[in-house]
């Protein structure tokens, strides 16, 4: 699909350091920009980490979950919270929102896969709807696990043909080694794999390095991706528009 963007955005740029919550401004400033990228005649599909985050401060924890039980259940409670603070929001805009839990047995087999892609071409059909995908995590156990949001983006954004993949961080982008400064534009993702950093917050999964290797999926089919900071989506358009310094550039391989 020519104009469709996916932007995937991390439960670091969703929730509170501090506690794990939702964070209300956060969303309000991505919902904003996205909607503006609406209205301007992009394609958005929205691939949204938070669930789990958004539901620890329900079970009074202090940090991520360690147990399955306990993770799964504080899915359960953040996915719903996560999606009523979504639907508010896109309706100050006029426009619906869809949900879309996936976990990596939908993605497996062709049929499946068929099924997943027909579901959110006829979403993306609508103008007035913005799908937000995010991994079944209530009841996704090990071997039903596609990894992590940034590796589900990717294998979302090559199933339904999209041109550009964003993912949203709590940095500029990928950062060199040698003096901090942002990477405007990557070439090769595997000269820069050294770059990444572990960084990932109490109430996240991936960081930099999970990142690097979903980018590497995706431009591997063909997709232009971006690492961008999801606390900036006002961005985001231009980041679309070409604007070089917004965003870590990763040029498509084909």
């Amino acid at each position: 699909m020519e104009s469709l963007t996916v932007i995937k955005a991390g439960t670091g740029v969703l929730t509170r350091v501090s506690d794990g919550t939702l964070d209300g401004a956060a969303l309000t400033r991505l919902v904003t920009a996205i909607a503006g990228l609406v209205e301007d005649g992009h394609r958005c599909l929205l691939v949204s980490s938070g669930a789990v985050g958004a539901g620890v401060s329900a079970f009074g924890l202090e940090g991520y979950p360690s147990d399955l039980a306990t993770k799964q259940a504080c899915a359960a409670v953040g996915q719903a919270r996560l999606m009523h603070t979504y639907e508010n929001l896109f309706r100050n805009f006029n426009l619906a929102v869809a949900q879309v839990l996936l976990t990596a047995g939908d993605l497996q087999t062709p049929e499946r896969c068929g099924y997943v892609t027909n579901t959110l071409h006829r979403l993306l059909a609508e103008p007035g709807i913005v799908p937000i995908i995010n991994e079944n995590d209530s009841v996704a156990v090990e071997e039903l696990r596609v990894g992590d949001n940034d590796m589900l983006s990717a294998r979302v954004a090559a199933l339904v043909g999209a041109k550009r993949l964003i993912l949203l961080t709590s940095v500029d982008g990928l950062l060199s080694p040698d003096d901090n400064s942002l990477v405007h534009e990557v070439q090769d993702v595997d000269t820069v794999l050294g770059f990444a950093k572990d960084e990932r917050g109490r109430f996240s999964i991936g960081g930099m390095a999970s990142k690097l290797q979903a980018v590497k999926l995706a431009v591997d089919a063909g997709i232009t991706t971006h690492i961008a900071h999801g606390r900036k989506p006002e961005r985001l358009a231009g980041i679309l528009a070409g604007e070089v310094g917004l965003s870590t550039r990763f040029a498509s391989s084909k």
